[in-house]
């Protein structure tokens, strides 16, 4: 059986069965994803932060004593093992840099030399408005300035991310969280971390706390 047919005007028809494949597809996607919510806020009293729920409720992922824009910040599990270091890296350079690294890193790798390697560093795109693509970052592998591993896109100020491999595949999204009923948006404090099937979750919120340091 035919899917197409072209109508009078030249273009291409498409039959109901062919639809509900498409519908079926981006159903199958988004059951496959990875849900976070994301809130702009720590558990802790007196603290700033974020802390990470998942879909079913536990707390996956943390931040402690977020103030202001520190040059070091403490990624951790629900339980405060540290997952990652993210370090703004300080030199007289005009495009601001960062470096991702494994675990604790004990002190403050944004005056001093440390013996650990990061696994990525990041820049932040300062051409945002002049290219179409609204890049926001570039992600390389460890301290390589060659071609990006992952590509940053949208608009942070308006939890509305993409991050791309270097095929261009989305593996990530930020999205704004709404209420079940009515659609009610719950502001730019509480929002959506979809992460696709093979991304680690925990990079993912990685990239999510340099863009808050990089655009709020």
């Amino acid at each position: 059986m035919l899917l197409f047919l072209k109508s009078t005007y030249g273009k291409v028809k498409q039959y109901p069965e062919e639809e509900q494949d498409e519908k079926n597809k981006k159903i199958n996607e988004t059951c496959c994803c990875t849900s976070l919510t994301v809130w702009r806020k720590s558990l802790l009293f007196s603290c700033k932060g974020f802390t990470v729920i998942g879909s079913d409720g536990s707390l996956l992922y943390r931040v402690d004593n977020y103030t202001g824009h520190p040059n070091q910040i403490i990624l951790m599990d629900g339980s405060g093992n540290p997952i990652f270091t993210i370090c703004k890296h300080k030199k007289l350079r005009l495009v601001d840099n960062w470096r991702i690294y494994e675990g604790e890193v004990g002190e403050d790798c944004s005056i001093k030399t440390t013996s650990k390697k990061p696994i990525y560093s990041v820049k932040k795109n300062l051409n945002i408005i002049q290219t179409n693509l609204n890049v926001l970052a570039y992600v390389n592998g460890g301290m390589s300035d060659k071609r990006y591993a992952y590509m940053i896109q949208g608009s942070y100020a308006n939890r509305s991310c993409r991050i791309l491999d270097d095929s261009r595949k989305v593996v990530a999204e930020i999205k704004k969280k709404e209420a079940t009923n009515g659609g009610v948006s719950y502001g730019l404090e509480v929002f959506l971390l979809i992460v696709r099937p093979g991304f680690d979750s925990r990079f993912a919120m990685a990239v999510v706390l340099l863009l808050d340091q990089m655009f709020s």
